[in-house]
């Protein structure tokens, strides 16, 4: 007697595509979709047992619902002229109402009561172009990755500036008070009025000097901040 017709409809219907590398775990995905008002038990088989990862690989699918079936490839040195014998197998029998043991329903199944679909496995490298590609993608802080005896050299940079920023503050202040102490010292008129334009163009220049290089300090640790933002993404 002729086996009844399946009633799960599979995506994809025929053939498992893997692309490579191979070299590690590659997944495709078997969508079961369980059209009929009936709930229905399943299981996925495989010729390579040992090559896969089938999660889940049996289960029951209740009526109107679908779930979705992962199969995992595992590592393996990959021949392109060698061509893949594998395949898989779904089998599958609608579920009796009065089920407990679901194990012990697949024993008892009549051969009349089982339906199967089979698909055979691809398998296919990336393009060179798309390998151009994919190399391109990659974000720029991934490339160009700095090591840790890198990133302890720009924390220790990071440190040494502060401490300049604060030594230049105060050196700055300590010359603001020498300024203020020497105009209270000025006793002639002329001579205070004199000696104090002449403090504060060099106390100006003094002032001026300090603020560029604090500026460029600043400048600086902004840069370096930026690239230990991205480190830390």
């Amino acid at each position: 007697m002729a086996r009844p017709e399946q009633v799960l409809v599979l995506e994809p219907q025929h053939e498992l595509k893997f692309r490579g590398p191979f070299t590690d775990v590659v997944t495709a995905t078997l969508k079961l979709s369980n059209p009929t008002d009936r709930n229905v038990c399943f299981k996925v088989k495989t010729t390579a047992p040992r090559r896969y990862c089938v999660r889940p690989n049996s289960g029951i699918i209740d009526a109107g619902t679908s779930i979705n079936v992962s199969v995992m490839l595992q590592p393996f040195d990959y021949d392109p002229n060698e061509k893949s014998k594998h395949k898989f197998m779904v089998q599958s029998m609608v579920a009796p109402y009065d089920m407990t043991d679901m194990e012990g329903v697949w024993k008892e199944a009549k051969p009349e009561e089982l339906m199967d679909s089979k698909l055979r496995c691809t398998f296919e490298m990336p393009l060179e172009n798309d390998k151009t590609t994919e190399h391109s993608a990659m974000p720029k802080s991934a490339s160009a990755s700095l090591d840790d005896g890198e990133v302890k050299k720009i924390m220790e940079e990071c440190k040494r500036l502060q401490m300049e920023v604060q030594r230049l503050r105060e050196e700055n202040k300590q010359i603001r008070e020498d300024d203020g102490l020497r105009k209270r010292k000025m006793t002639p008129m002329a001579a205070s009025h004199s000696s104090s334009s002449s403090a504060m163009a060099t106390s100006a220049m003094r002032d001026e000097g300090l603020s560029t290089r604090v500026l460029a300090l600043c400048v600086l640790f902004f840069v370096i901040g930026v690239i230990i933002g991205k480190l830390a993404l």
